[in-house]
């Protein structure tokens, strides 16, 4: 599970860090790479926080019946 926490944090951020960077290239520039790293770190950690509301949703009682159930309670 850690593992997978560094990814969806790490992931993000190096992508589009590295994606900036090279923009900043074509283009000549220097901020790209700056902003796409502070939207990568947003992304990693809005990845993060939804895989973190997974676990304890999912590890929990849900209040949503299944809906095989009501389906196959509907054809009865």
């Amino acid at each position: 599970m850690l593992s997978q926490f560094t990814l969806f944090l790490l992931v993000p951020i190096l992508g589009l860090g590295a994606l900036g960077w090279l923009l900043d290239r074509q283009f000549g520039t220097k901020w790209i790479a700056i902003l796409f790293f502070f939207v990568g770190a947003v992304a990693g950690f809005q990845n993060i926080y939804r895989y973190a509301m997974s676990i304890t949703q999912g590890s929990g009682s849900t209040d949503k019946p299944d809906e095989s159930e009501s389906v196959s309670e509907k054809k009865k």
